[in-house]
């Protein structure tokens, strides 16, 4: 599966020996096996970041510099933070110089209007910010979208483009149908980076994995995402959110009706309700 994910992104990426990642996540989440076998996959170089560089922005920005990164992989909540810092180092005159060619976001939905203050200071072209999603059912990755200056003036959601290069997607109704152009639809995904289940949890399995009634390959399954998304007219697929009472914040799956449930245990708490708010721009916090 891993092979087959860099083989399929190949020629939209160029990763070679002289590219140097870090290991910025945990690796109970999936996007480390891309940061792990991206560079050993090339012969490159991985930067093991400690732990405590990677909860301070400012510390793991002179990482980012001292050590010559080349491919950065990120949550959009902590490039945020990270594009604050430099903010901050610059106004404090101090100089980075950073040798990114790649940034690639995943792990939630990216606020395009968000990369403002780093275009204005680096441009779109070295590096380029690319747009990933992906679920850990279907082995990481799924869409790509390079990102620039012109995404800035597009109203809406999260553009996350279309697939690589072995996956198919398709957008279902609730009667397993395909949707027209521009209506919302569940991601459904098929090929071959999709996982054969989950282990010792058949029921689920069945819910998630179905039959693929539109592929070439009989027998082969599509995994249901959970994710609403909506063709474009320009081909590109935009993100539009969960189907469920399920959120992403800053990468993690949360289940609000277990925080809920949780809560109600309390002896003191009759009712409880659980949401993600957002009352200063791009620091989303969960609210019971």
């Amino acid at each position: 599966h891993v092979t087959r994910l860099f083989s399929a992104t190949d020629a939209k990426f160029h990763f070679g020996p002289k590219d140097v990642w870090t290991l910025f996540h945990s690796y109970a989440f999936d996007f480390s096996v891309w940061e792990l076998w991206g560079a050993l996959l090339y012969g490159g170089r991985l930067v093991v970041v400690p732990y405590f560089v990677s909860r301070s922005p400012q510390a793991f920005l002179r990482l980012l510099a001292d050590e010559g990164v080349t491919v950065l992989n990120q949550t959009p909540t902590a490039f945020r933070q990270l594009l604050h810092a430099e903010q901050q180092a610059a106004s404090q005159g101090e100089a980075l110089t950073l040798a990114l060619r790649y940034v690639i976001f995943g792990g939630e939905a990216l606020d395009l209007a968000s990369l403002r203050p780093w275009f204005e200071r680096h441009g779109d072209a070295r590096p380029q910010l690319v747009n990933m999603y992906g679920i850990t059912e279907t082995t990481v990755h799924v869409t790509w979208r390079p990102v620039g200056l012109v995404d800035l003036e597009r109203p809406g959601s999260s553009v996350i483009g279309q697939p690589i290069a072995d996956l198919q997607l398709y957008l279902l109704d609730a009667a397993g149908q395909p949707v027209p152009l521009g209506v919302p639809g569940e991601i459904h995904v098929g090929g071959a980076g999709v996982a054969r289940g989950y282990l010792r949890r058949p029921e689920l399995t069945a819910a998630r994995f179905v039959d693929d009634r539109f592929g070439p390959v009989p027998g082969r399954k599509l995994y249901r995402a959970g994710d609403l998304a909506r063709r474009l007219p320009s081909g590109d697929l935009e993100y539009l959110g969960r189907i469920d009472h399920q959120v992403k914040l800053r990468g993690f799956r949360i289940e609000l009706g277990e925080i809920e449930s949780s809560l109600s245990t309390h002896p003191d708490v009759r009712e409880t309700v659980v949401i993600v708010r957002e009352d200063v721009p791009g620091d989303q916090r969960l609210v019971a």
